[in-house]
């Protein structure tokens, strides 16, 4: 892989924006809501998984109702957004973004936070500039990014020479690191997010602690 074209898709939640302590505090209201006992934050990672109703079998020892998931997700997204002004992004990140756009390379950002709040959220931390596109998740809530992935990349394709083999996904989840194989990019996962060390590790793929680890690592693949 040339280094000069080297294409980054950074993800958001966990990696870019530090709101892991936002996504506990969320998580345990609406727990909360529906009478479960709180979580702490390394049962959390250890227990994560997407699709999200899976993650919260795995908490229940059961699936939950498409009631149940409802009334989940309303109060989580709920919990969450009163928190998330107060998060701030992940150390550094600002610079090494700017380092990689002044270095004539190409980035952009997938989420599957809802665009309609992402696009938005994105521009108030003033960091929108940075990347080629902004895509969060458009369908239903809870999903995996595989498919979200594909798509994301064949619009980027359609805007400049962007391709797969070329590409490192950034991200703090093992689903970031299924998404990047779905696709043929390689991945770097980061600790500082959503899943344990020992998950990250078990996808196959390096595994950093810092965000400037992870861009050192990218480029070196």
């Amino acid at each position: 892989m040339g280094k000069q074209n080297t294409h980054l898709v950074w993800d958001w939640n966990g990696t870019i924006l530090d709101d892991i302590d936002a996504v506990i505090g969320a998580t345990n209201a609406a727990f909360a809501d529906i009478g479960l006992e709180p979580i702490t934050l390394d049962r959390y990672r250890e227990l994560y998984c997407v699709p999200i109703p899976r993650f919260y079998e795995r908490l229940m020892g059961r699936l939950p109702s498409d009631e149940e998931w409802a009334v989940m997700d309303g109060a989580f997204h709920r919990h969450y957004t009163q928190r998330r002004a107060a998060c701030a992004l992940t150390e550094g990140v600002e610079e090494l973004l700017a380092q990689w756009r002044l270095a004539g390379r190409s980035q952009s950002l997938l989420s599957m936070y809802g665009h309609e709040e992402l696009v938005p959220t994105v521009r108030g931390y003033g960091i929108e500039s940075h990347f080629l596109r902004v895509d969060g998740r458009t369908g239903p809530s809870g999903g995996s990014k595989a498919l979200h992935m594909e798509r994301h990349l064949t619009a980027l394709a359609s805007v400049g020479a962007i391709s797969a083999e070329h590409t490192v996904v950034i991200g703090d989840a093992a689903d970031d690191a299924v998404a990047a194989a779905h696709v043929g990019a390689r991945a770097v996962l980061y600790t500082g997010g959503t899943n344990s060390r020992a998950g990250l590790e078990a996808m196959g793929v390096p595994v950093v602690d810092t965000l400037a680890e992870a861009v050192a690592t990218a480029q070196s693949l």
